[in-house]
């Protein structure tokens, strides 16, 4: 959908029953640019959004919902912006495939849209390369369904980049057994560990350990307002931003 040069997007809310869903829409509400057309629940038609004449929209549900939504809406020409976990790579391809057919439309996904967390991100990767060896912690509250968590994942991702691209040494561990898998999981040569416990929303830990010192670089999302900011830069923009963008950082001028 085309927007006009003064006209106010016109917003969808999918997932809006949810915690994060609750806060988009109270956060979309209260913006003086945007108007909220449509609030989807688990149980609502996705044609709801056709009919609310929504240009862009925000999915907030399950890894395993929003693949169809996101086909639904570069279908029916509205911008998205994707805040469900479970966006990998293979999945990135996909939604770069889909968008090949429809090059007015723009999707961001957003692993986090804490700017803290994206800052915390970017830091790891920069100071990566600089240690003997870097594992990720994440701690999250317990309904989350996923593990690890997309920031993590993003997280690992990027300081395997930025250490192959160094030339980086692989990291020493000595570990021949674990049987119950107490190392965690390893996302492009990076060990990530997941936590879940009811009192946590988001929290992410990069350890970065060389001869006789440690660095912890860490964010803690308290309230979940802390990604309403994020969220309202990611729904203004998408309309303006053609194709796939993933995070914060090109929206946010640190690409």
């Amino acid at each position: 959908m085309t927007l006009g040069m003064t006209e106010r997007p016109r917003v969808a809310v999918i997932g809006a029953a949810g915690r994060m869903g609750i806060e988009a829409c109270a956060a979309v509400d209260a913006a003086d640019d945007l108007d909220l057309v449509a609030r989807l629940g688990s149980g609502d038609s996705l044609d709801l959004l056709v009919a609310s004449g929504a240009a862009v929209a925000v999915d907030l549900t399950r890894p395993d919902a929003v693949m169809q939504t996101t086909r639904f809406c570069i279908d029916a020409g509205i911008h998205l912006v994707i805040g469900t976990s479970g966006i990998d790579a293979d999945r990135l391809a996909e939604i770069s495939g889909l968008l090949g057919d429809a090059p007015t439309v723009g999707v961001v996904v957003v692993p986090n849209f804490a700017i803290g967390a994206v800052l915390a991100m970017r830091f790891a990767r920069q100071a990566a390369p600089f240690f003997a060896g870097v594992e990720v912690v994440e701690l999250h509250h317990a309904g989350k369904a996923d593990a690890p968590s997309g920031t993590a994942a993003a997280t690992a991702r990027g300081i395997g980049a930025a250490r192959a691209a160094a030339g980086s040494a692989a990291m020493p561990d000595a570990t021949v057994s674990d049987p119950s898998g107490a190392r965690g999981g390893v996302v492009d040569g990076v060990h990530v560990h997941s936590i879940r416990l009811p009192g946590l929303v988001a929290h992410q830990e990069v350890l970065l350990g060389g001869e006789g010192e440690l660095m912890t670089i860490r964010h803690d999302s308290l309230h979940r307002a802390s990604f309403m900011p994020g969220v309202l830069l990611a729904l203004r923009q998408a309309p303006l931003r053609p194709g796939l963008t993933h995070g914060l950082e090109p929206l946010l001028g640190l690409d």
